[in-house]
């Protein structure tokens, strides 16, 4: 499998930072969208259809695309290089875990905007919206400077 991706491992490295780029960004966005959609009016009303529906365009245009072209590059770069078996990396593969996890989380939430139940308050939707960009630059240290220091 190796010697097939070794000629195209920096294709499927720009590929995989184009699509971190883009889900990153939808993961800036939904949290953001729901704070905007809980005080924009109550459940029911025209408003939370709206919200409901960028949301769910959010996650099935943007997101859900993303994801599955982030993990299957990324797998890929993986098989091609010895990075799994460097330290940086098994933290590196932990916190991307943890990250989709946050992504189903997220998904999860839309669905109960989308059924009215909105167990979050607006200041803690602010605060999920960090998850992203605390996990994206601990990703960005781990590649770049991780390997001199985890290797």
């Amino acid at each position: 499998m190796q010697e097939i991706l070794i000629p195209i491992y920096e294709w499927l490295k720009a590929g995989h930072i184009i699509f971190v780029i883009f889900w990153m960004a939808g993961l800036f966005m939904l949290p953001r969208f729901f704070v905007y959609h809980q005080e924009d009016g109550p459940p029911g009303s025209e408003m939370d259809s709206v919200w409901i529906d960028r949301e769910r365009k959010l996650l099935k245009i943007i997101l859900a695309p993303s994801l599955i072209v982030v993990w299957v590059l990324g797998l890929a770069l993986m098989s091609a290089t010895a990075a799994h078996t460097q330290t940086w990396f098994h933290i590196k593969f932990l916190v991307v875990l943890l990250l989709s996890g946050y992504h189903g989380y997220m998904a999860g939430y839309a669905k109960k905007l989308a059924r009215g139940v909105r167990p979050l308050e607006g200041k803690k939707l602010r605060l999920l919206n960090e998850v992203p960009g605390i996990s994206a630059a601990l990703i960005v240290v781990l590649v770049i400077v991780g390997k001199l220091y985890l290797p």
